[in-house]
């Protein structure tokens, strides 16, 4: 009974932490293997990095507090097993380790959009950690935490969006490298309104890459609209 109560206190813990929120909203996933399933978002406050392209700048501040139990009845409210969390940089606030395990404790299937700066080994196993390798191009290179890959299984993917030809090569080279293929999928993406689609999938087929090419599908849909 005592070690019950010492549970059931813990998850009510878990359920009262409280993150810095930007918007949480129902669209289809645009990028990773999960390209068109009906997912919740989860977009956290806060990011401690500045990456050249990045098109959510503004969730580098602002937003809402909101406890873990609401966020759950957020999301709930949608009716669809899928929930990505991300930013932000969503692991830059301490309580999205709780969010990610109260998620996964509920059913969910989720995935986790980080940028790679931050260390991923407390992130809860069930959780895909989609990890976005930033290139030169980014201007966020020096950032990048090279002991996750060690970290990376089978359900997790691997990012890279590409600025230009230096970028692809610089990638290309870190797969043959790190061997990325032999530990999970790698996606390519080019930088929207910089680097032509048809371009990044042409070197692709040239250099016969083992990588996923992806577009923005929410993009192709909506344009750059926030919470779509």
């Amino acid at each position: 009974m005592v070690e019950a109560a010492h549970r059931d206190h813990a998850v009510g813990g878990a359920l009262r932490t409280r993150l810095r929120i930007t918007e949480i909203f129902h669209s289809v996933q645009g990028e990773t293997t999960r390209v068109g399933l009906p997912t919740v978002f989860i977009r956290l406050t806060g990011c401690p990095l500045r990456c050249v392209y990045c098109d959510t700048a503004y969730a580098f501040e602002g937003g809402s507090h909101r406890t873990v139990g609401e966020i759950l009845d957020a999301a709930a409210s949608y009716a669809t097993r899928y929930v990505t969390v991300t930013g932000g940089e969503p692991l830059a606030q301490k309580g999205c380790l709780a969010l990610l395990k109260e998620l996964c404790d509920h059913g969910y299937e989720v995935s986790l959009e980080t940028g790679g700066a931050l260390d991923i080994a407390p992130v809860d196993p069930r959780v895909a950690r989609i990890l976005d390798i930033k290139t030169p191009g980014s201007g966020e290179v020096a950032r990048n935490r090279y002991e996750n890959l060690r970290l990376l299984t089978a359900r997790d993917e691997v990012k890279f969006v590409i600025v230009d030809r230096a970028d692809y090569e610089w990638a290309r080279a870190q797969i043959a490298e790190r061997r990325l293929g032999d530990r999970c999928e790698v996606l390519f993406s080019p930088v929207c309104g910089a680097l032509p689609p048809a371009t990044l999938a042409e070197w692709i087929l040239a250099d016969r890459l083992p990588v996923r090419f992806q577009l923005q599908l929410h993009k192709v849909l909506w344009g750059d609209v926030p919470g779509r």
